[in-house]
């Protein structure tokens, strides 16, 4: 399937699922990450909608944890 692992695992993320992540694991807001991307606020809240769906994170502050956890290995 698609986006899974081979070990079943959740969905891995795009390139660009996971540097909207790591944006917003820095702290910057859904403004500041699209004007670094070059992408609109809304493509933002798209990603981060897909990364919340692929990671089961209901919250913003599952998603900063997320991509703490990520960053540190």
């Amino acid at each position: 399937m698609p986006g899974h692992t081979a070990q079943s695992g959740p969905p891995s993320l795009s390139p660009r699922e996971r540097e909207v992540l790591a944006h917003i694991g820095a702290g910057l807001t859904y403004h500041q990450i699209a004007r670094r991307l070059g992408i609109s606020v809304h493509t933002v809240g798209t990603y981060t909608r897909r990364i919340r769906a692929k990671r089961s994170a209901p919250t913003l502050a599952d998603l900063v944890r997320l991509s703490i956890t990520q960053a540190n290995g």
